[in-house]
């Protein structure tokens, strides 16, 4: 019994990781998209900031997938990965706040 319910919890944080992550590739995409068409039609004078504020979006669903990942994690070497990946996702995360910051 435990076993089935191990496993229904490990599908399950797996499949929401894995929405989560299609969510931050959905808005990296739509924002890239935005952005090209205000460059090629000239619209906005603020592109750069636009697509630094999607790339930060991104970015965070992106890290919170990877946070949740870390519920289902069996090895320590799987963990100090997963914790080098948030920590670099963290890190771009927070130069591209700053940038925006700046920018404003």
């Amino acid at each position: 019994m435990y076993e089935i319910i191990d496993e229904l919890f490990l599908s399950a944080v797996q499949y929401c990781t894995l929405a989560i992550e299609f969510i931050g590739v959905a808005v990296l995409v739509f924002t890239v998209l935005k952005c090209v068409v205000q460059m090629i039609m000239k619209k906005s004078a603020h592109i750069r900031l636009d697509l630094a504020e999607g790339i930060a979006l991104s970015l965070e669903f992106k890290m919170g997938s990877e946070l949740l990942r870390t519920v289902v994690v069996r090895e320590l070497r799987e963990l100090l990965i997963l914790g080098a990946v948030i920590l670099l996702r963290a890190a771009l995360t927070f130069l591209i706040h700053w940038e925006i910051t700046n920018e404003k």
